[in-house]
């Protein structure tokens, strides 16, 4: 009896010890559990740099500020944040590749939807100094007598050095109404000027067609929208119905647009499969073709195009497809030079980052971006020209084309 009162006494122990131990096991397997749980979703670096990647002068700096600035009231953690990552974008000396506050990011999409409050110009950054690509048409700064290659100096008194497009289009644009000051310098004029202009609600259209008693249509594109597809469609229309014979394709003063609209259009002009313009990603990745697509309706019309400084963008990807494939002539003046891609990459905070990720070229491998396409055909418009109402451009397009077959 004694010997099996000890064994069960000894079995007894033994299962509360091991009862004990697999509690213990339970709560520690939970508790890993609950830690994983709480650190996954406490991860504040989403991104995490290289491990090689050395941040210590950062911070030191950071510290640095914090310890010993003198006005601790004006310290912004999120300006200091938002200043560091601008300047580290602006180290690449990339007018294109530029950060976005949430603001300046919002009010970017706003643009590229739809109509908008301002004077009516397209503006860049060409050779560190801010200018005119193209004033649109109908618009304030248009009337006001703007043209493209204007150098801004100053907005409102406001120096433009150093400035992005970005802020150079927060400065000019405002409500409906009120008013502006740009100070101006162009080449003819030798000087700055001042130039006043009332913004006002702005709304671009995006072709106008003529259909000229000499059987030549004339067909501008003011840029290329949304909708500019859409009416395309409905100008080619007019086009095969009438007695027109041959076109003249005047690109002048349009600033781009959308690339997939530059690519529909030239597969009216194209045979399909053809090469309208190359995306260039560098040595790390192929080269990708946007081809024609189109129903080359219009590929036995002889063309001719006007291209000048304010040509830029899909403007230039469609001028340079159809010179490169079809041997078309370009006549006016060199056009802008805008030839790199970017992406809009959305920031987890509302911020964005507008990076450059590719170069156009043209068919034949031109670069774009910064040399622009030379016409066949140099004419240069005149300050006396635009007094005087007089186009020399288009009088030579009309010239060239009524020679052709």
């Amino acid at each position: 009896m004694k010997q099996d009162f000890f064994i069960y006494i000894v079995m007894d122990n033994l299962s509360k010890l091991l009862s004990t131990v697999f509690l213990a096991v339970i709560i520690i397997i939970i508790a890993f559990g609950v830690g994983f749980w709480y650190g996954q979703s406490k991860v504040v670096c989403q991104v995490c740099p290289p491990e090689d990647l050395d941040f210590s002068l950062f911070w030191e700096t950071w510290k640095t500020l914090q310890d010993k600035y003198v006005d601790k009231t004006a310290i912004d953690v999120k300006g200091l944040i938002y200043g560091a990552i601008s300047g580290m974008v602006d180290s690449l000396n990339d007018p294109y590749t530029v950060f976005l506050e949430p603001e300046d990011a919002k009010k970017f999409v706003e643009d590229v939807k739809g109509t908008f409050e301002g004077v009516g110009m397209e503006v860049d950054v060409k050779d560190n100094q801010l200018q005119v690509v193209a004033p649109l048409e109908g618009t304030p700064a248009q009337k006001a007598g703007l043209r493209a290659g204007d150098k801004i100096m100053a907005v409102d008194g406001k120096s433009t050095a150093d400035i992005t497009v970005e802020e150079a289009v927060s400065w000019i644009r405002g409500p409906k109404g009120t008013e502006v000051v740009l100070t101006v310098f162009r080449e003819e004029w030798g000087k700055d000027k001042e130039v006043k202009i009332i913004r006002a609600m702005i709304d671009i259209p995006s072709l106008k067609l003529e259909i000229r008693d000499d059987n030549i249509a004339y067909l501008r594109f003011y840029q290329f929208s949304e909708v500019a597809s859409y009416d395309f469609k409905e100008a080619a229309a007019n086009i095969l119905n009438s007695d027109a014979d041959r076109i003249i394709l005047d690109l002048r003063n349009n600033p781009g647009g959308y690339l997939d609209i530059a690519q529909d259009l030239a597969g009216w002009f194209l045979e399909k499969g053809q090469t309208v313009v190359i995306e260039d990603f560098g040595k790390d990745q192929e080269p990708y073709s946007y081809l024609s697509q189109g129903n080359s309706k219009l590929l036995s019309y002889p063309v001719v195009i006007l291209i000048n400084k304010g040509s830029a963008s899909a403007s230039e990807i469609l001028a340079g497809a159809l010179r490169d494939n079809r041997g078309i002539k370009l006549i006016g003046e060199t056009s802008f030079g805008k030839g790199s891609v970017q992406e809009l990459a959305e920031l987890s905070d509302g911020s964005s980052l507008k990076v450059t990720v590719a170069k156009w070229l043209t068919p034949k491998g031109e670069l774009i971006t910064d040399k622009g396409l030379e016409p066949d055909i140099m004419v240069e418009m005149t300050d006396k020209d635009y007094e005087e109402s007089r186009d020399p451009q288009l009088d030579k397009a009309v010239e060239i084309i009524k020679e052709m077959n």
